[in-house]
């Protein structure tokens, strides 16, 4: 009996592959980045084909690494770098565009147009989300006007559009399924997260063609079956979620009140709101958590665009460390009396300011001020931004103050010791992390292997999540309103509005 299951994580650095057991632990791994296009400003692009290839060889170096044969995998479960635009071929398979990421800002002037409209309600309203570049409708109305042809074979009906996962979907089942999950279609600023289904009114507004759009299943549901010759056996895709709510599972979050957040490139922090479909009145994103069963969970989401991506930053752009685990050491060699402010908005600011016009900007310099000062500015950025996202939660829903808040947190970025007792110091709340820190993956294996047999329930699952160390807040009251007050003030200088 097959009793593996393989883990595709498909990110916006890199393409990674997870095998688990039966035991849920990890038996065999590949991981392998590829290339970042910026052809403009604002712009960043991936090659669909480099996306598939580096999938696949991770996939098979994973299996290799488990010493098992793709035979022995029950399920294969898909989580994807969220947003990111994919529009191809249906006869052939290839991509007609570069696809578009979601750090992308090409469609902020579209995007203004239509909130001059007054559309941005309306948009709200149905989806959950803004109008902002960030998300999949406008990157795909752009490919439409901006590819020679493309709109008119898209009307049709030659013309394939999804978010990663989606094209992953189509390109392992050999073109035999056009799908993907109710987690990514609420990213993509065209499905009706009440009526769980695509929205001809938003449709209409950014002139999308609905013969393009894939079919939209739960979490854990039957995406279709690999081809043999691509892993070597037919084997079913039984779970998809997007990465942020893949975590979200993985951190077995299955209750109302409970918070996640993933530090990766972005830092993204979901809270669970159960049956709730909580309208934000602080510009945080009302999104689908889960649909298992045909229920849907929802959660209030904020998002932070630059996190991990910070540190590349001081480590690819400045050049002040040769590994990005090296920031927490120098977070701790900085001088304690020197407030210095890293605002990361290199790509505008996100939840809950959404500015796309934003940029970063460093503040409190002296001549005293040196690499180490620095890289401490940029690691507390990135927790002063998670304590923006919570305030702004426990503004938006009565449940959030109604109990106590402890994050679980996950991402390369927890790793460091620093960070987290930071994140705990300025939330003036524990942060917990978890023995398994591949969540993300942890997540979707959960709802490929539960469906094929081979896991426990929900119920069961959420029983094995295991604490490895929980951060408590240390920092007294006045050192944390006076770094907020300076945080808050440093913000304020880089809004463009």
């Amino acid at each position: 009996m097959a009793k593996y299951v393989l883990a595709i994580d498909q990110g916006t650095t890199s393409s990674r592959a997870i095998i688990f057991d039966d035991k849920q632990q990890i038996v065999g791994f590949g991981q392998k980045e590829f290339k970042q296009y910026f052809p403009k400003s604002g712009w960043v692009e991936h090659d669909p084909e480099e996306i598939w290839s580096t999938v696949v060889s991770t996939c098979k170096a994973a299996i290799k690494a488990a010493g098992i044969a793709a035979s022995q995998i029950a399920a294969i479960g898909i989580t994807n770098q969220r947003e990111t635009t994919v529009m191809w071929d249906r006869k052939t398979g290839k991509a007609v565009h570069k696809a578009i990421v979601w750090q992308d800002r090409r469609t902020a002037d579209f995007c203004g147009t239509l909130k001059k409209s007054g559309h941005e309600k309306k948009f709200t309203a149905k989806t959950g989300l803004l109008l902002d570049p960030y998300f999949s409708g406008t990157k795909v109305s752009w490919l439409l006007d901006n590819v020679k042809g493309l709109r008119k074979k898209a009307e049709a009906g030659q013309i394939a559009f999804g978010t990663v996962d989606s094209f992953l979907i189509w390109r392992l089942t050999g073109g035999a399924s056009h799908a993907s999950d109710a987690t990514n279609a609420s990213r993509t600023l065209m499905f009706n997260i009440k009526t769980n289904k695509w929205d001809k009114s938003l449709l209409d507004i950014l002139k999308v063609p609905t013969a393009i759009l894939p079919k939209v299943l739960d979490c854990a549901a039957d995406f279709g079956v690999t081809k043999k010759s691509i892993l070597g056996a037919e084997i079913p895709i039984f779970g998809v979620a997007g990465d942020q709510q893949a975590a979200t599972i993985g951190n077995a979050c299955f209750e109302p009140g409970m918070m996640k957040s993933t530090y990766g490139t972005g830092c993204f922090a979901l809270l669970n709101t159960g049956a709730d479909r909580v309208a934000s009145k602080n510009r945080l994103l009302t999104t689908i958590a889960y649909r298992l069963n045909g229920k849907t969970t929802y959660a209030l989401e904020g998002s932070i665009f630059m996190a991990g991506a910070s540190v590349q930053w001081l480590r690819d752009g400045l050049g002040f460390m040769k590994a990005a685990s090296e920031s927490g050491e120098m977070a701790a060699k900085a001088d304690p009396n020197q407030d210095v402010y890293l605002v990361p908005s290199f790509v505008g600011l996100g939840a809950p300011h959404w500015d796309a016009n934003a940029r970063g900007a460093l503040f409190g310099l002296t001549r005293a001020t040196g690499p180490n000062e620095i890289a401490k500015a940029t690691l507390e950025a990135v927790c002063y931004q998670t304590y923006d996202l919570l305030d702004a939660m426990k503004k938006d829903w009565k449940g959030a103050k109604a109990k106590k808040t402890v994050l679980r947190v996950d991402g390369g970025m927890v790793a460091s010791d620093w960070t987290m007792q930071f994140l705990a110091d300025v939330l003036d709340a524990p942060v917990d992390r978890p023995v398994m820190l591949e969540t993300t993956a942890l997540g979707v294996a959960w709802l490929a292997a539960s469906r094929a047999g081979i896991w426990p329930d929900q119920k069961g699952f959420a029983k094995t999540w295991a604490r490895d160390v929980r951060f408590k807040p240390k920092m007294k009251k006045t050192e944390r309103s006076r770094k907020l007050a300076g945080w808050r003030d440093a913000v304020s200088r880089t809004l463009v509005g």
